[in-house]
């Protein structure tokens, strides 16, 4: 299963980066990454370093992964720890999560729930 292999190099480029993972997760479009950040690395570039490792990794799985990106933009909201068991059981389920509600509409949701300004037009690629 490369979804489940590719989550768990995803935790491996964390944990090279000093950034303990906690749970990594997700969807067919989308990743969740619950890790502590360290203080030797800044949110931008932990994500840069997942992006490319990972990228170079799947690529190299087959033929049918050759034009495999990640999308420009990301999402990054810190979490209080006394919810990190709530936060791991939703990464758990995302595929269930995901029959009832696309991404989309769930960050959306997110972003309203929490008063964040945005506009789509810089949300999507």
């Amino acid at each position: 299963n490369v979804k489940k292999e590719l989550f768990e190099y995803i935790g491996g480029v964390c944990k090279g980066l000093e950034c303990n993972p906690v749970r990594v997760g997700g969807h067919k479009d989308h990743v969740h990454i619950l890790c502590t950040l360290s203080k030797k690395i800044s949110q931008v570039k932990l994500l840069e370093e997942v992006k490319k490792q990972s990228s170079k990794w799947i690529k190299l799985k087959g033929n049918q992964y050759h034009d495999f990106y990640w999308q420009d933009g990301y999402g990054i909201f810190s979490v209080n720890p006394s919810e990190t068991d709530v936060v791991t059981q939703y990464i758990d389920n995302q595929d269930k999560h995901h029959t009832k509600k696309s991404f989309e509409d769930e960050l959306r949701a997110f972003l309203r729930k929490y008063n964040v300004d945005f506009d789509e037009k810089y949300i999507w690629n």
